[in-house]
């Protein structure tokens, strides 16, 4: 008979990740890093690009276990696709947050994901929600998450500025990507951050040697 031991777990991968989105003036900005990690100690994968298009001007960003939020997130884009048919008109954020916190929090016993949904829409404009492993539902200008973003909030409270020109927005989310990647253990790779206006999208992908340096490593 075969054996197995009690106390042996199987774990899952997990995005142990830092993301974050912020507002500026006229847009917003979101990023993440690119590593995927299992049991938060090993790294399994650098490669992953966390910030996810659900539609042509909203993006979300992704943590908890890799699994479960790409599964949110293919659920979440058929039904903004069935929203915007019924609309007939393309969707606000809060749609697409409000559709992301429902799968969350209707499953929220069985599932293991959070969500930064970030974009611009013509009712408010540049916007940032965040939907909790339960599926809670806040909108903030500006929010950081995942395990590196324990770092960072003095970062953020001390440097983030409403109004920031886009510019200023992008550095900021840079340098707090780059300050978290270099402290915790299962973020780093590359930083994907994407500029979300009313005149479109651009992807800004910064390889881990030409990211800022803030301490000697």
């Amino acid at each position: 008979m075969e054996k197995r031991c009690a106390d042996t777990q199987v774990k899952g991968v997990s995005t142990g990740t830092t993301i974050l989105a912020a507002t500026f003036d006229g847009g917003v900005v979101i990023g993440s890093d690119s590593r995927a990690s299992m049991g938060g100690e090993y790294v399994s994968s650098k490669t992953i690009n966390k910030v996810i298009q659900v539609h042509d001007q909203i993006f979300c960003c992704m943590a908890g276990s890799l699994a479960d939020a790409q599964a949110v997130i293919k659920a979440a884009k058929f039904h903004l696709s069935f929203h915007c048919v019924q609309m007939e008109t393309p969707p606000l954020v809060i749609a697409a947050a409000s559709i992301l916190k429902d799968l969350c929090y209707k499953n929220k016993d069985e599932l293991q994901a959070g969500f930064i949904t970030a974009g611009w829409d013509r009712k408010k404009g540049p916007q940032v929600y965040v939907v909790s492993l339960g599926g809670m539902l806040i909108s903030q200008p500006v929010t950081i998450g995942g395990s590196g973003s324990t770092y960072i909030y003095g970062y953020t409270d001390a440097k983030y500025k409403p109004n920031m020109s886009r510019d200023e927005c992008l550095q900021f989310a840079t340098n707090a990507l780059s300050l978290a990647m270099g402290r915790d253990n299962v973020s780093g790779g590359v930083a994907h951050l994407v500029v979300i206006t009313e005149a479109g999208v651009e992807h800004v992908v910064i390889p881990g040697n030409k990211l800022p340096k803030f301490h000697d490593e």
